[in-house]
């Protein structure tokens, strides 16, 4: 870690470690979407299910050469996740499964989880990175627009118990 990184954050963000998916995570993971968007956006049980099912086809086709978990953890306490694998056409990865626990909001983290995972995508030769979500997630769209990401598609929809404008954003890497 450069000492020009770790004068951008607190001190307690460069306590901030990230390792690939370990055991526990994935539950973590599907657990921790689901209570946070019922808790912080309305949403009803049938989220559950998509993010389980967004993780269990990581778990069993995952492309390690280009494919890619972080869990963003400070000692054993779990903070975040972010995953890059590939899309739906040759040479674009998409972003999977971005959440920051609350605590650990608003320091810097998901600015630093998004460039690893851009990093990442950059490295392993991906052309373009997309990302679906949903209008509502203001902070999380902010992070993306400043990254350089843009909303190739947004529309009207009744998901998860809740009336919500999704929207699919991309960058060109």
């Amino acid at each position: 870690m450069t000492a020009q990184w770790r004068a951008a954050f607190p001190v307690a963000m460069a306590e901030i470690a990230f390792r690939d998916l370990g055991i526990g995570d994935a539950g973590w993971v599907i657990q921790r979407h689901a209570e946070l968007y019922a808790t912080e956006e309305g949403f009803d049980a049938s989220f559950e299910p998509v993010v389980a099912g967004i993780l269990a086809a990581y778990l069993a086709a995952r492309d390690p050469l280009c494919e890619r978990a972080w869990i963003a953890h400070r000692g054993g306490q779990r903070l975040g996740s972010i995953f890059c694998v590939k899309g739906d056409a040759p040479r674009v990865a998409k972003l999977r499964l971005f959440l920051i626990e609350p605590e650990a909001r608003g320091q810097g983290l998901g600015a630093r989880m998004l460039g690893l995972c851009l990093d990442h995508a950059r490295a392993c030769g991906f052309a373009r990175m997309t990302l679906w979500t949903h209008e509502s997630h203001r902070a999380a769209c902010a992070l993306y627009a400043r990254a350089g990401f843009e909303v190739v598609r947004a529309q009207p929809v009744r998901n998860f118990g809740c009336d919500l404008v999704e929207q699919v954003w991309q960058i060109a890497l």
